[in-house]
């Protein structure tokens, strides 16, 4: 099974790609991971990619699609797996269609005005974890590790909302074009992860009701 993981900044994608991963046996591919890697790597698409970001510029479509292709050609592939940050528009989503086989489109649906509470909420522990100020009561530490938490600097109301306008006009469209070929799951992502996560494994049980 190949999935793309589509959602809005905030709507939780990493933390369902991570359980649908395990559960489905599924090979997570994070576009920010490939870079890194690339990157570390010093490899021929890694350095170009780097030369841009060294810039301050987006990665071009092409080089992005190139990369992708890339570690999709490895072996590790062969037994599924599930597309998260790609792609990001529909030039990348044509292309996508020209090296490799979806089965799904899975689309974590939440509003948008619910998904700038919860990125302008969030407190982070240096140790991983993720907390919101709604449910902290008042703490300031890490209740797994015991040490400060702090707010992302990207996790303002300004550069928030570029990020969701962003997401509304070059993403979104993808949910279209998806549903187009009858690949569209899309599934509330409002609730606890562990709502949302039993939401998605019924809706990939019934396949035939995709949108």
């Amino acid at each position: 099974m190949n999935v793309v993981l589509l959602g809005a900044p905030g709507a939780g994608k990493g933390t369902q790609a991570s359980m649908l991963a395990d559960k489905y046996n599924l090979l997570h591919i994070s576009t920010g991971d490939i870079f890194r890697a690339n990157i570390k790597g010093g490899t021929k698409i890694g350095k170009l990619a780097k030369s841009y970001i060294d810039k301050g510029q987006l990665v071009p479509d092409e080089v992005t699609c190139d990369i992708v292709k890339d570690r999709l050609a490895q072996k590790d592939t062969s037994c599924g797996y599930m597309l998260d940050g790609f792609p990001r528009n529909l030039f990348q989503a044509k292309e996508l269609d020209k090296f490799a086989s979806i089965d799904y489109c899975l689309n974590i649906d939440v509003p948008l005005g619910l998904l700038m509470d919860r990125i302008c909420g969030r407190r982070v522990c240096t140790c991983g974890e993720s907390y919101h100020v709604s449910t902290l009561g008042g703490a300031t530490t890490c209740l797994k590790c015991g040490k400060e938490l702090y707010q992302r600097a990207d996790d303002n109301p300004e550069t928030v909302g570029a990020r969701l306008k962003t997401y509304t006009q070059q993403t979104a469209p993808l949910i279209d074009y998806y549903k187009a070929q009858g690949k569209l799951i899309s599934v509330d992502g409002n609730g606890s992860p562990k709502e949302v996560f039993a939401r998605i494994c019924e809706a990939l049980k019934a396949p035939a009701n995709r949108i």
